[in-house]
């Protein structure tokens, strides 16, 4: 199971649809228009068919932060996504991963974190984000496996990325 968690309107119910269509086209390289998208109140299950593992995601909506640890004992990998268009997201963002990085059951579990919106003009870029949150001193500390990506949900820009790390990290 991965956890796909982060604040609300990040993108997270964007980059799950999107995933959904990369891995069900038939050869297409068409992503076409963003779907239409509303902010998840409580969870979704979808399931994303890789080369060969199926890999079943669980978004967490992002008003269900305080309940998200309720989720984590069955969890092998994590995808955190944070709006780096929203800098006054930033540091909440930052305190909500250090407290999944912090969470016992999730000691072994495989980290992608997603710094997503990258197609947005204001937007900060990969390294500005990574100084804000410390991501040297974070990878330093954590006891699992972390990679950070830019990434555009919906222009798609990063998708296979995303895709590429989660056949790399999920088992079955």
């Amino acid at each position: 199971m991965c956890l796909l968690l982060g604040a609300t309107g990040v993108g997270k119910t964007l980059l799950v649809k999107r995933l959904q269509n990369l891995t069900s086209r038939d050869g297409s390289s068409e992503l076409g228009e963003p779907p239409v998208t509303l902010p998840t109140v409580g969870t979704n299950l979808t399931d994303l068919t890789l080369r060969r593992k199926r890999v079943t995601v669980r978004e967490m909506g992002g008003c269900m932060g305080p309940i998200w640890s309720c989720y984590f004992t069955d969890c092998s990998t994590v995808i955190f996504m944070v709006d780096s268009a929203n800098i006054s997201q930033v540091s909440s963002s930052c305190i909500q991963l250090l407290s999944v990085l912090s969470a016992e059951p999730l000691h072994a579990a495989s980290v992608l974190i997603i710094f997503n919106k990258r197609d947005v003009p204001c937007t900060m870029s990969l390294v500005e984000m990574k100084s804000l949150f410390r991501m040297d001193d974070i990878i330093a500390s954590a006891t699992q496996p972390i990679t950070a990506l830019e990434l555009s949900a919906r222009s798609g820009q990063g998708l296979q990325e995303v895709l590429n790390w989660l056949e790399s990290t999920t088992t079955k």
